[in-house]
């Protein structure tokens, strides 16, 4: 019987694949708590309803992707496939509406049926950022501004290009897509089988279709600027003079769209080409009735999410592996002294470690080959003193240290 494998489309984290992706995670927790966020956790799966709301039903997500069961009770369950909906669903069932705003960080798998490629998994990870309950321009500017500083700590941020784009308010949007549904039924003959599903339900979910006879229609596509009414020009405007004060660079793309109704104003990407075509590591926007959609009351809300494994992929180098330092007994006497002391730098904070078994030789053999920095050495003589000798296995020096000095030496 040959071993079992990982499922098509999940790997296993481990060693440097580790490092990388926890590093991701761990900075971006770490700068999205110095801008206000609060993580959050929530189940990895929902009700299917949840994703269907907050998707749409006519999205490739919901239509293709999800993977989606029955219980034993008969009731249809979804693993997430995104964090947002959940995160609207927690406030709502929460009851955190009347506490507005929440600033919410989020991090954890995520799971969609696609095809396997460079960076994208089955089994993925995301980190996510979200301001419920804000309808101010500047909320959209911090969310952007915290997703760049998280890019630059990670040393990405000169592989990837914020693209902005507004969606304008209702009006404006009801406005475009009468004019987009007069454009592209002009274009019915050319137009895919999915584009043609969502002309008359989502217009401009066909701008940002895949298929390359739709994207030559959609080239010629009118934008949306010419339909913006006063009131959502200057929210776009402000929105651009808070990225220029948070010194944020940007260019704007008119096509990045979202389809259904519950976006509006700032739709955003940080793309890159540094994986082979263009793609998106970090995208988001405004969404001001997906928690109507959840059953609470209007919430205005923006936010983005981004993918760990692409940003991991992104980074040049991976974080050193962590070195230890090893206790080595000379003879089983010096045992129990060594478990002491082994003990007592772990409750420092020191990374330690003991061989289980092994002479002197082959547990110093062993502690260079696995990359130990140092080596606490002691023996019955050395107990009865009260000293270690300690070896500097990077310079290969050695010197006899007070066990009282041993922690301060180390650190």
């Amino acid at each position: 019987m040959s071993a079992p494998q990982p499922v098509r489309g999940t790997r296993d984290l481990i060693g440097e694949d580790a490092r990388r992706h926890f590093h991701v995670v761990e900075t971006a927790r770490r700068l999205a708590a110095t801008y206000g966020f609060d993580e959050w956790s929530t189940p990895i799966f929902e009700e299917t309803g949840v994703f269907a709301r907050g998707l749409g039903d006519t999205s490739d997500v919901v239509m293709k992707e999800m993977y989606s069961f029955s219980d034993r009770g008969g009731e249809s369950l979804t693993l997430r496939p995104e964090a947002t909906a959940g995160i609207c669903r927690a406030l709502v069932s929460n009851g955190l509406t009347q506490s507005l705003p929440q600033k919410v960080f989020y991090t954890g798998p995520m799971f969609r049926y696609e095809r396997p490629q460079k960076g994208r998994y089955r089994q993925f990870h995301q980190i996510d950022v979200e301001v419920l309950g804000s309808d101010s321009p500047l909320a959209d500017a911090e969310v952007i501004a915290c997703g760049w500083a998280i890019l630059n700590e990670l040393g990405v941020a000169h592989d990837t290009i914020l693209e902005l784009n507004t969606l304008g308010d209702k009006a404006s949007r009801d406005a475009y897509r009468t004019a987009l549904i007069g454009y592209f039924s002009d274009h019915k003959a050319n137009l895919s089988e999915d584009s043609l599903t969502r002309l008359e339900r989502n217009p401009m979910r066909i701008l940002d279709s895949k298929d390359e006879g739709d994207r030559r229609i959609v080239a010629g596509a009118p934008t949306i600027a010419p339909y913006l009414t006063d009131e959502a020009r200057r929210f776009y405007e402000t929105l651009q003079a808070h990225l220029i004060r948070f010194a944020v660079p940007y260019k704007e793309n008119p096509r990045i769209v979202r389809g259904l109704d519950y976006y509006s104003h700032t739709a955003f990407e940080f793309v890159t080409t540094a994986l082979g075509s263009q793609g998106t590591v970090l995208g988001g926007g405004r969404y001001d009735g997906l928690v109507e959609e959840m059953g609470g009351p209007h919430t205005p809300c923006v936010g983005w999410a981004a993918g760990v494994e692409r940003l991991a992929m992104l980074m040049a180098n991976p974080p050193a592996a962590p070195a230890s330092v090893v206790l080595i007994p000379a003879g089983e006497a010096a045992e129990g002294a060594a478990l002491d002391v082994l003990q007592s730098l772990r409750a420092a904070g020191i990374r330690a470690e003991i061989g289980y078994r092994g002479n002197l030789k082959r547990r110093m053999e062993r502690a260079n080959k696995t990359g130990a920095r140092a080596a606490v050495i002691l023996g019955e003589t050395e107990i009865a003193r009260g000293v270690a000798q300690l070896k500097n296995l990077t310079t290969g020096e050695q010197a006899e240290v007070p066990l009282a000095e041993l922690v301060a030496k180390l650190k």
